[in-house]
């Protein structure tokens, strides 16, 4: 099986590969340099050399806030444009696409209850507009695929929340985190293994949740993350911490057990990835 991963050098990206490598799992891996997915031209070249039969569609433009200003084009250019070229490219070799939103396509003005994958949309910020535009073209212009929604990533490689607590705490005694902004953290190990899961068990198409199982607020997030220093977490309403995107209040999304997938549990997760950086 043909395997491409875009965005090899992103958070998801390098951890695809870590996982395919453990497998021993043969795979071509692209970061912007070696595709640039935003260039049709180049994306349906490379598609008709390679002729890759599984893209784990990985790449993405993440800055949320600075999506509302100075990034919104490359945004839009890299998350809809981008993805609409992968997945026309993926239908002309017909090509299995793996495309990875986020729970940013919901409104989040929920107070409780689960968001499930047919549920009506409603992006409150520019980086949920772009994803949710992505699947709309994965879902016009490729036949097979699965839109993997998920949230509050975090991992071994790259930026994250759990990093920046952890680096935070070097030089802080106390910190303050929102406990107004609900939703479930996820492992890119869990997001990962979510992926190949649904290839290799040939599980039926479509749009999917992956989070880890469980959920808390950010200020609940952090003290796991730092509860076995000296730092005082302190809680803050979001008011308190203004950002320039939107988030949302509550963005829990239902996990696809139907799957026979287990997701692990949040706290699980974050033990066992804390343990591998340490």
């Amino acid at each position: 099986m043909k395997i491409l991963i875009t965005g090899a050098n992103g958070q998801l990206g390098q951890e695809m590969q870590h996982l395919l490598d453990e497998r021993g799992q043969e795979y071509l891996a692209e970061d912007s340099q070696g595709l640039d997915i935003t260039d049709k031209k180049a994306v349906d070249a490379y598609f008709e050399k390679n002729k890759p039969e599984v893209v784990y569609h990985c790449a993405a433009y993440t800055a949320v806030d600075k999506a509302e200003g100075e990034g919104k084009e490359l945004n839009w250019k890299v998350n809809v444009d981008g993805t609409e070229n992968i997945a026309k490219a993926c239908q002309k070799v017909g090509a299995t696409l793996l495309y990875v939103s986020t729970d940013y396509v919901f409104d989040g003005n929920r107070t409780s209850g689960e968001y499930l994958p047919d549920d009506p949309k409603g992006p409150r910020n520019e980086y949920g507009k772009a994803k949710l535009a992505g699947e709309e073209a994965v879902q016009k212009y490729c036949d097979k695929y699965y839109i993997i929604r998920t949230a509050w990533v975090y991992g071994q490689w790259g930026h994250n929340f759990v990093y920046t607590m952890l680096n935070l705490a070097k030089n802080h005694d106390k910190l303050t985190v929102v406990d107004d902004q609900i939703g479930r953290p996820t492992w890119t190990r869990t997001l990962a293994e979510f992926l190949t899961y649904l290839v290799d068990n040939k599980i039926e198409y479509g749009v999917y949740h992956c989070c880890n199982d469980g959920q808390c607020s950010w200020y609940e997030f952090a003290k796991e993350i730092l509860k076995d220093t000296d730092v005082d977490v302190q809680p803050v309403t979001s008011d308190q911490y203004p950002t320039a995107a939107f988030r949302p209040h509550y963005s829990v999304m239902k996990l696809a057990k139907e799957t026979g997938f287990v997701f692990p549990d949040w706290k699980e997760a974050l033990d066992e990835f804390l343990s591998e950086v340490k």
